[in-house]
């Protein structure tokens, strides 16, 4: 079957059905994902069926996550309002979709720093993970939106008990701080070692490890 703009999206979901690989999806779900298709198949598929924000709407709606990746890809960022970009967010629960949404769909909108407000104020882990993602963003490409010193207290005292996809996304805050803003450095290296979060993760050889002081470290000194 040749999948393009005018395919349906039935057609498409029977295209993405062809792209499960058993060994992809083992691999997926001990990441708490829940697909199995190659996701450079599924990139080439995406790209046959150019932008459409109509489609990737319905693809969207169908819940599955093979759909929702293709229509993360075809959508159009700047076309979403605050609300349905709310609500995607919502909906975008599992750790590839929730990624994409972020990085193909609000950080290519104007809404990024309204929406990453709304998810700061979540209360579900989840969506809380994703406004701390949006935060690390924010502290890279626009700091004057956020409270350094503030999320810095934050992480001080609520990162080491935080589930581990919140955990993750607040170690990243506090690793960029640590990079970009030399007046933080320190105090970004000394909350690190003092928590101890991620020192034991296991990095492969080439990988800087995303225990705090090391990934600021070896960034900084990457960039002197």
């Amino acid at each position: 079957m040749e999948i393009g703009p005018e395919s349906t999206v039935p057609e498409i979901q029977q295209a993405l059905l062809a792209l499960e690989d058993p060994k992809a999806r083992a691999v997926n779900e001990r990441h708490g994902d829940d697909f199995g298709a190659n996701l450079g198949k599924l990139r080439a598929l995406a790209k046959s069926l150019k932008t459409n924000q109509d489609l990737a709407e319905q693809l969207w709606a169908t819940g599955e996550t093979p759909s929702r990746l293709v229509a993360l890809l075809i959508a159009k960022p700047r076309s979403f309002s605050l609300e349905q970009l709310h609500d995607w967010s919502k909906a975008a629960s599992t750790p590839k979709v929730q990624a994409w949404f972020l990085n193909y769909i609000v950080k290519k909108t104007k809404l990024l720093e309204e929406l990453r407000q709304v998810l700061m104020a979540e209360s579900d882990s989840v969506q809380l993970a994703a406004g701390w993602e949006l935060t690390a963003h924010q502290v890279v490409k626009d700091p004057d939106q956020v409270d350094l010193a503030g999320l810095l207290d934050i992480i001080e005292e609520q990162m080491l008990a935080a589930p581990e996809r919140l955990q993750w996304a607040m170690n990243t805050t506090l690793a960029q701080i640590g990079i970009e803003h030399p007046a933080l450095r320190e105090r970004a290296l000394a909350i690190g070692e003092n928590l101890q979060v991620l020192a034991d993760y296991p990095t492969s050889p080439g990988c800087t490890s995303p225990f705090a002081p090391i990934w600021i470290n070896e960034m900084v000194k990457r960039k002197a």
